[in-house]
C-alpha cells in the first residue's frame, strides 16, 4: 500500500497554493458548469452591485461580468496567484487579496455578496457570512453554495471512496462547514439573515477518458491533490488503479450537486 495510511491529511489545513492554471484544470472545470445556476439562484441581474467572495482565478466571476458588466462586479480571495490571474482576466473588476472573515470595504455596499465553493474553506464560516452580509445593503442578498460533501454527490466522491478503501482513517471534506442538507442555510440563519431559502444544483461534466479526470489530481490542488501529493510513488499508483476501477477507462460523467442558499439583508 505504499505510504497511503501513514500520510492522512487533515484537510482543514490545507490552503491554495498551486496556480490559477491547475486549479482550472481540478475544479475550475465544475465551478464553471455550477456558476450560471447559482447566479441565477441568487438572482443576479442588470442594474446590481455584486462581490464574488472567495473567487478563486474567477469561474464566477466571468459569469457575474458578463451579466452585469466589469464596473459593477468586485471580487477577493485570499491567495495571491489567484488574485493575480483574476485581475488579468478581468480588466475592470476590483479584485483584492483578503480573507471572507475581513473584506475590504464600506458597510452597505453591494446588491448582493456570493461565495462559491468556498464556505467550507473560511476559518470562520459564520463570520465570512457576516462580513458578506455587513458589505450588502438592506434587502440585498447573500448566497453561498458548496458541494454535496456529506452525501457524496460531489466531483471528488470517486476519489475519496478509493481513498478510504486503501486508508480508512483518510479525512476528507464530509463534515466541512456547508457540506451537508441544510447548512448553509443554519448558518445564515445563525447570523440573523431573513427569508431563507435552500436548493440543491445539479452538474454534470463529461469526461472523454481517465487520464483526463486523473491527472489534474496530482497537481496538489485543495484537499485531494495534497492527498495524492503526499503519497510515495508505490501509494499514488495504487490510489490511481482504485480509482480507475470505479470509474473505467472512459468516456463518462460525473454528476454532482452543491447544497445552496440564499438570505436578504
Amino acid at each position: 500500500m505504499g505510504n497511503l495510511q501513514a500520510r492522512s491529511l487533515r484537510v482543514r489545513s490545507v490552503s491554495f497554493t498551486g496556480s490559477a492554471e491547475a486549479y482550472d484544470r481540478f475544479m475550475g472545470r465544475y465551478s464553471v458548469r455550477l456558476a450560471p445556476s447559482f447566479a441565477d439562484f441568487a438572482g443576479i441581474g442588470p442594474g446590481q452591485s455584486v462581490l464574488d467572495v472567495g473567487s478563486g482565478p474567477g469561474a464566477l466571476t466571468t459569469e457575474l461580468v458578463q451579466r452585469l458588466g466589469s464596473t459593477a462586479v468586485a471580487a477577493v480571495d485570499p491567495s495571491e496567484q489567484f488574485v493575480a490571474a483574476a485581475r488579468d482576466r478581468h480588466p475592470g473588476v476590483d479584485v483584492q487579496r483578503a480573507p471572507a472573515e475581513e473584506l475590504p470595504f464600506d458597510d452597505d455596499q453591494f446588491d448582493a455578496a456570493l461565495a462559491q465553493l468556498v464556505v467550507h474553506f473560511m476559518g470562520d464560516p459564520a463570520r465570512g457570512l457576516a462580513e458578506m452580509a455587513r458589505v450588502t445593503r438592506p434587502g440585498g442578498v447573500v448566497a453561498a453554495c458548496v458541494w454535496d460533501h456529506a452525501g457524496e454527490k460531489t466531483p471528488l466522491a470517486p476519489f475519496w471512496a478509493a481513498v478510504h478503501e486503501l486508508d480508512p482513517d483518510a479525512t476528507d471534506e464530509a463534515e466541512m462547514a456547508g457540506g451537508r442538507d441544510g447548512h448553509l442555510a443554519e448558518l445564515l440563519s445563525e447570523i440573523g439573515l431573513r427569508d431563507v431559502e435552500q436548493t440543491a444544483l445539479p452538474v454534470s461534466v463529461e469526461h472523454e477518458a481517465f487520464e483526463e479526470w486523473w491527472e489534474p489530481f496530482t497537481l496538489g490542488v485543495g484537499p485531494a491533490g495534497s492527498y495524492v501529493t503526499s503519497l510515495d510513488p508505490e501509494g499514488r499508483e495504487e490510489l490511481r488503479e482504485r480509482c480507475k476501477a470505479r470509474l473505467g477507462a472512459g468516456p463518462f460523467a460525473i454528476e454532482s450537486r452543491a447544497w445552496t442558499a440564499r438570505a436578504d439583508v
